[in-house]
């Protein structure tokens, strides 16, 4: 199924407002819909009800943290299908465990994020999804 960036919807986890805030603005003026969340619990509801076509999902959240949200994502029938994107500010470190949890992809978030317009995040979930188009 080919989808276009206007009915392509992406939940962005994000806890800090401005990043949030900045994040939404960028990928709807890349084209695409976006619903956020603020912590973990309301990623989880979001997804179940809005059934996005990609999460980007940040480690560092309230009530849940990412990676049990990322665990719980992939163990539930309704959700485990959703590519998702983890956003951390750690090292890459963690990225071969995080692949191993089930994340199509890992971003390391950085100073430059907001200074770039979140250009690079778009690069890498505009490859996440042409990915999943082949």
């Amino acid at each position: 199924m080919q989808t276009t960036k206007e009915h392509t919807t992406v939940l962005l986890v994000e806890d800090s407002k401005l990043l949030r805030l900045a994040g939404e603005r960028s990928l709807h003026r890349a084209g695409y819909q976006v619903f956020a969340a603020a912590d973990g619990e309301e990623a989880l509801l979001m997804a179940r009800e809005n059934h996005p076509q990609v999460i980007l999902l940040d480690m560092m959240l309230p009530k849940i943290s990412g990676l049990d949200v990322l665990r719980a994502l992939k163990s539930d029938a309704q959700t485990k299908d959703i590519p998702v994107i983890v956003l951390s500010s750690l090292a890459q470190a963690n990225e071969t465990k995080l692949m191993a949890e089930g994340a199509a992809a890992f971003f390391e978030k950085s100073e430059h994020m907001l200074q770039n317009d979140y250009s690079e995040l778009v690069a890498k979930l505009e490859d996440v999804l042409a990915k999943l188009r082949e």
